[in-house]
């Protein structure tokens, strides 16, 4: 069972059908949001209980909670058979994105709330040497790890091919490649990001079709995993129209 907490977060898994455990909420909290949250698990049938502060404060690990936690059944992984049938529309190609061992909670969840905006059609993490969808993952997500399907594979590299078969352009994310804008980005893609601070790894790196970067002109010659994963998920779209 995992926890999501945090308003906008416990509201977003409200409103997306995920399956609800049981809410709780901190003694006398009404205002705001809260009211919104109470009257949505009404509707759904979900146990309330009203706890006090510091179950919660212990529950989330000393996050900021903000007075409420939904206990959710265990995160539903999909299978890459599942995302690879998952139905597309003509005018948007598929579009998946791969991430080649972010090991940061905060990191997952920002790329996961930057892949649901932008577009993309699923997520794939490894099983090992990688974070899971977590509660932190999921309040750093904003809600939005509820609605992006997220595929967990023992094997990167082995997936790779998989999707070459299945007619993707496979782009990897790395300073040596060619500036994003110069390139192709309008078929079938799956974007491959590293690991914070070793990037891809060598034969991840081989396994791409091309490499793609960003260019930038400060001194600062790298970004952070999750701010590459959102600019060059905006190229894709971008291209796109």
């Amino acid at each position: 069972m995992s926890d999501v907490f945090g308003r906008q977060p416990v509201l977003e898994a409200l409103r997306s059908g995920r399956e609800v455990n049981k809410l709780l909420v901190v003694k006398g909290q009404r205002q705001g949001s809260i009211r919104e949250i109470l009257a949505l698990a009404k509707d759904l049938g979900i146990v309330v209980q009203e706890v006090e502060r510091v179950v919660l404060d212990k529950i989330s690990a000393g996050a900021n909670h903000q007075g409420v936690v939904a206990q959710l059944a265990d995160v539903r992984y999909w299978s890459l058979e599942e995302l690879l049938a998952k139905p597309c529309t003509p005018d948007w190609p598929p579009f998946l994105l791969l991430l080649d061992g972010i090991q940061d909670p905060h990191n997952l969840g920002s790329i996961l709330r930057s892949a649901e905006a932008l577009g993309v059609d699923g997520v794939i993490i490894p099983e090992r040497r990688a974070v899971g969808v977590t509660g932190t993952v999921m309040k750093s997500s904003a809600g939005a790890a509820n609605y992006v399907p997220v595929c967990r594979v023992t094997n990167i590299p082995s997936t790779m091919e998989t999707l070459k078969k299945m007619g993707y352009w496979l782009v990897g994310a790395d300073m040596s490649g060619d500036p994003c804008y110069t390139q192709d980005l309008t078929g079938a893609i799956a974007v491959v990001i590293g690991g914070e601070g070793s990037g891809l790894s060598r034969l991840v790196k081989e396994k791409c079709d091309f490499l793609s970067s960003i260019p930038m002109r400060g001194q600062v010659n790298s970004l952070n995993a999750s701010v590459a994963a959102a600019l060059l998920l905006f190229e894709v779209t971008r291209q796109r129209g």
